[in-house]
């Protein structure tokens, strides 16, 4: 193989395929990125066995050929080479130089054939939609998944189709998170995507929204979707994500959901998010207690006692029927209104044991639900 190659373009592909490359792997050849140089192209792929992302740049191809090189050294090397232009040459032995003005280096690759094939997704159903609807979808969602494998369904969001609408609902035993959206689709089907892939396309649908932006004849940045069996891939901004999706039963979410209301608060979201964040001064990791709310009157009245201390805060909303006082995981709470992304929420409950429903001002965009804490009596 013998390329040249745009250095920045080069290290841009580079800086965004390690993603998926493994750190620690039984195979070497996962700790490396695939390099095929074909044609006037060159494509880079990584692999960790559960999510796969290749993208082809341009190149000028003197001998095509393939090798694999591991991810941290070859990244680290071409983000620190001067010029702009980056020579590339494997020998029989998978010796690679790269060169580039005066530096020069020679890495030992490996065989291409080392490397395990990445899924292909045949007959699977098609979907394009906005990058932007979907990176705020996943954005509201994503911080409810599972960090426990006991159950691993739950490590990944939901994504139901049906109606003309796609939900995406992600939950971890102590808050769930809906985000709804109409995007027109007639397919009907459901399957459970990993967090850890969600979290990387939305890094990336903001990198290929950034380059688009930077022309102003470029239309808004667009998902395409293709769903499997097993395997789902998105497309975007000229990389392709492909992820193993999760099997298993997904709970019954709207089972969850209470229906009752006996409390409704409209509350100014950012003065919540604040009085909580001063009150959680006194709450580490170390010395926890749980936030004490109470609903009544036109305001909220906030606390905690710990070891260290105790803390008071208080602020008018609109409170309509019954007086509750109730204890929450002050980091889950905070969670759920930030993931609103509105100047107002309503809030909804029924006692002080029943889950508090976290909703827009208008509409049912989203719903989020935070379980409450059992408190003692002081």
């Amino acid at each position: 193989m013998k390329i040249t190659v745009n250095r920045e373009q080069l290290l841009t592909a580079v800086s965004n395929v390690q993603r998926a490359v493994s750190t620690k792997a039984s195979m070497p050849a996962l700790e490396g990125i695939l390099l095929r140089a074909q044609g006037d192209r060159i494509s880079l792929s990584g692999y960790n066995l559960e999510l796969g992302i290749t993208t082809d740049i341009e190149a000028d191809v003197y001998e095509p050929g393939e090798i694999v090189l591991g991810a941290k050294l070859f990244c680290d090397i071409v983000r620190r080479l001067p010029e702009e232009c980056v020579l590339m040459e494997v020998d029989e032995r998978f010796m690679t130089l790269i060169r580039c003005g005066a530096s020069e280096f020679s890495v030992v690759g490996m065989p291409a054939e080392e490397y395990p094939e990445l899924p292909e997704v045949t007959g699977g159903t098609e979907l394009d939609i906005s990058g932007e609807v979907l990176k705020n979808m996943i954005d509201q969602t994503i911080y409810a998944v599972s960090q426990n494998e006991a159950k691993p369904v739950h490590t990944g969001t939901l994504f139901e189709l049906g109606e003309g609408k796609l939900r995406l609902v992600s939950l971890d035993g102590f808050r769930m998170a809906v985000r709804t959206e109409d995007i027109g689709t007639q397919e009907s089907m459901r399957f459970v995507v990993p967090g850890k892939t969600l979290s990387e396309i939305s890094k990336l649908i903001v990198f290929a929204g950034a380059n688009a932006n930077k022309a102003e004849d470029e239309p808004e940045t667009s998902v395409s979707v293709t769903v499997g069996r097993r395997h789902i891939i998105f497309e975007v901004g000229g990389y392709r994500f492909i992820s193993r999706l999760i099997e298993g039963e997904f709970i019954d979410y709207n089972a969850v959901i209470p229906h009752a209301v006996s409390t409704g608060v409209t509350v100014n979201t950012r003065r919540f998010i604040d009085a909580i964040e001063r009150i959680s001064l006194l709450i580490t990791d170390r010395i926890k207690s749980p936030l004490r709310c109470i609903f009544d009157e036109d305001m909220i009245k906030a606390s905690c006692a710990t070891t260290a201390g105790k803390a008071n805060d208080e602020f008018e909303c609109l409170v309509s029927g019954e007086r509750v006082e109730m204890g929450f995981n002050n980091r889950y709470l905070i969670e759920a209104l930030r993931a609103s992304g509105c100047d107002e929420v309503k809030i909804e409950l029924n006692g002080p044991l029943a889950p508090m429903k976290v909703l827009p001002p208008q509409g049912d965009e989203f719903l989020f639900l935070v379980l409450p804490v059992r408190l003692k009596n002081e």
